[in-house]
Parts: structure tokens; sequence; C-alpha cells
């Protein structure tokens, strides 16, 4: 009787929507925002269509700003490293508190960027008290772009 070896790859046992964090034992980090605070894309195009007074802070990584972005939105660097928890603190730090802030990245799937909990936290930890978070579920090219929302096209510079 022939034997018969069987390769099995974790792809071929594990559901491909199991996230990569829940295979090692980990789970995603809880949303240090309560859900009143997590602002739809929708919502933002009709603020601004409306000429609603919002700040739009990026904390998206450089590539992703200079590819399209939304207009007006301040670049201030992926809050994931030291420095662009700096430039952030640098780029609110006159502003009164009360200021709505929205802030966005959408370099992947909300639930696992390494940029929007770190950015909240800080703004959080300084006293804002008008936070939004831009929900990309996806990522900023599906959630907006795709959606036909407005961008700033490729070529504009970092502010």
């Amino acid at each position: 009787m022939k034997r018969r070896t069987f390769l099995f790859t974790a792809a071929s046992v594990v559901p491909a929507a199991t996230p990569l964090l829940a295979l090692a034992g980990q789970t995603a980090p809880a949303d240090p925002w309560s859900p009143g605070e997590l602002m739809q894309p929708a919502t933002l195009a009709t603020l601004m269509k409306s000429g609603s007074d919002q700040r739009v802070l990026s904390v998206a990584f450089p590539f992703l700003y200079r590819q399209r972005h939304i207009p007006g939105a301040q670049f201030v660097g992926p809050a994931s490293k030291p420095e662009g928890i700096t430039a952030l603190k640098a780029a609110v730090a006159k502003l009164p508190k009360g200021t709505s802030l929205v802030i966005y990245c959408g370099c992947c799937p909300m639930e696992h960027c390494p940029n929007i909990r770190p950015a909240y936290s800080a703004l959080k930890d300084m006293g804002f008290k008008n936070i939004h978070v831009l929900n990309f579920p996806t990522n900023f090219h599906t959630d907006w772009t795709a959606k036909g929302y407005p961008v700033e096209p490729a070529g504009t510079h970092l502010s």
C-alpha cells in the first residue's frame, strides 16, 4: 500500500478572515475613542461641502499623503513614530482645546493602523475635547477616494 503525504499550509487550514494577531494569541488593541468620536467619511465630505470648520490632520505615512489626501488636510506624519507625535503636538499646540479635530491615516484597515491610536491618545492627553477619528475600515483609497470624495492630487506638497 502506498503512503500518501499531505502538506497543509496555514492558508489551507485557517480562514482567510482570521486576523494575524488572533493566530499569535493576541487581540487587536482596544479603540481609545468612543463610538461618538468615530466619523464616517460621508459625514466629513458633507461637512466640507457645507463649509463647516473642521481641522483635518493626516497622521499617515508621507508617501500616502503625497499620492492623494483630503483637501486642506494638514500633514503631521505617522504618529507611530516619536517624531510624528512631536509634529502632531506642534501642529495643535496653539489651538483652543475645543477645536474640532478630525484625524485620519488610511494606510491599512483601521483595526491594524499603527498611527491612529497614538495620534488620538496624544490629542486626548493634551486636553482636546472635540476629536473625531475618520473611519477607514479598509484604507484611504477604498473608503474615501474610490467613493468619489474630494482629494488633492498627487504632487501637492507636504504642508
